[in-house]
């Protein structure tokens, strides 16, 4: 591999030229840089050709890639290429991570190492979600990102901790390192990282696809929801040092999910998988049955895998049933004491929810100062998960009096005590009564 030297010009396929700045990072397929071409600072992916089984095909899948244009804004896709050097060698730049966004890897250590500029020392940051709503929405994000590639015929075929950034305070998500992505059905010599592959390609009886990458999906949720590996249970820290042999029976020829209701032998272990075990009592049940699907019926019969839609509308409940109590306790609604079919309780300081149905959902939403719904939540066309439509607000001049903010650009329309409905423009508000109506348009919804 010939690596590049600071200050040095690499040559672009149609012209100019991007000058090296400083190394960002290296990985399995080359080495990342940070270069400035056009006047703009970009990502430049170098790579070591030696480590590629098809270097012509990868590079003519990249051009086709470009001139394709990414599925979405979700995706840090590839901009140029490089020309080739003598020897074959190339690469490709990209935009570069935006400021407040970290690292998957960096979210399920929970800290990162950050170099002090006065003392050179590293320090520890923590790096964890601002809420569980941001959490719930950055799981949204990544089975939406999937669901556009899908879409266009593509996958992502080694998709790892090592493929997002997210925005901990928003839940927003960046899809990286896409030059492995190609139509299905396409390969060109990736497999995958180890606990994240799918067991027809551990086992090498299949190349990377769209029902891999649903698998691999599947993992990925399942280590940002539960903090551990699906398949690491008693069965897999048996075995002291992880070999070849090893993971191919543990992940490949036997895989076996730590809560398969019909094989116990993969347990968690308490002690080393203490955060799967306290968080796999706290979710609903209905999440629990698709993750157990996704790695039992989803490991035998690739064709029956969870798709990203069910993942989305599971999801899109989940983030509705939070409850955020003044007491500081935050959970969903499932761990609070349900006293009807519309008012929960909390277990911890007594305090009651009302909640407000939606007429094209059956969940209802808990009412709690600073709830949101969005978008998506009012429209049944929308696909906007992250734009928040209205808010549950305190009235400014009458403490302690809840009312609901029309955060949207768009008019609704609201039953007041008097039973005569007014308009609500964007950026008003109206207060919160038992017996409620609100008209969105095509949506109602109802206290």
């Amino acid at each position: 591999m010939i690596e590049l030297e600071i200050g040095q010009e690499v040559e672009m396929e149609f012209g100019g030229k991007a000058k090296v700045l400083s190394v960002i990072g290296s990985g399995g397929q080359g080495t990342v840089y940070l270069v400035r071409f056009n006047g703009q600072k970009w990502a430049l992916k170098w790579y070591d050709i030696d480590k590629m089984k098809k270097p012509k095909a990868f590079r003519k899948n990249l051009e086709d890639n470009i001139n394709d244009g990414p599925p979405s804004s979700q995706f840090l896709w590839p901009k140029y290429l490089t020309k080739e050097t003598e020897d074959g060698t190339f690469g490709y730049i990209m935009e570069l991570k935006p400021e407040g966004f970290d690292s998957f890897v960096d979210i399920l250590n929970t800290y990162k190492l950050e170099v002090d500029s006065l003392t050179g020392h590293a320090l520890k940051k923590n790096v964890r979600f601002a809420s569980l709503s941001a959490m719930v929405t950055a799981v949204i994000n990544i089975v939406n990102a999937f669901r556009q590639l899908h879409r266009v015929g593509k996958s992502y075929q080694d998709l790892n901790d090592g493929g997002f950034f997210i925005n901990v305070n928003t839940g927003a998500v960046l899809v990286c390192d896409c030059d492995n992505i190609a139509p299905d059905g396409s390969n060109f010599g990736i497999g995958g990282k180890p606990g994240y592959m799918a067991p027809e390609v551990v086992r090498g009886i299949a190349q990377p696809n769209v029902q891999t990458d649903k698998y691999s999906l599947a993992v990925v949720l399942f280590k940002l929801l539960f903090r551990g590996d699906p398949m690491e249970g008693e069965k897999v820290v048996r075995d002291v040092c992880l070999t070849e042999s090893a993971e191919l029976r543990h992940y490949g020829q036997n895989a076996v999910f730590v809560y398969d209701p019909a094989d116990t032998s993969n347990r968690p272990v308490r002690g080393i998988h203490d955060n799967v075990i306290r968080f796999w009592r706290i979710y609903p049940d209905y999440v629990k049955d698709v993750f157990i699907r996704s790695f039992t019926i989803g490991i035998a019969d690739p064709t029956k895998r969870v798709i990203e839609n069910e993942w989305q509308k599971l999801f899109l409940r989940l983030r509705l049933e939070i409850i955020q109590c003044g007491c500081g306790r935050t959970n969903f609604s499932s761990m609070f004491v349900q006293e009807s079919e519309t008012k929960f309780r909390c277990p911890k300081c007594g305090m009651e929810f009302a909640t407000m149905g939606f007429s094209h959902r059956t969940t209802r939403l808990p009412l709690y100062l600073g709830c949101k719904f969005y978008a998506c939540d009012i429209s049944p066309d929308s696909e906007d998960f992250m734009t928040v439509a209205g808010e549950l607000v305190e009235n400014k001049l009458k403490p302690g009096v809840l009312g609901i903010k029309n955060c949207s650009e768009f008019k609704w329309k609201a039953k007041m005590p008097d039973g005569v409905f007014y308009d609500i423009f964007p950026g008003k508000g109206f207060p919160v009564w038992q017996g409620l109506e609100i008209d969105f348009g095509q949506i109602t919804a109802k206290i």
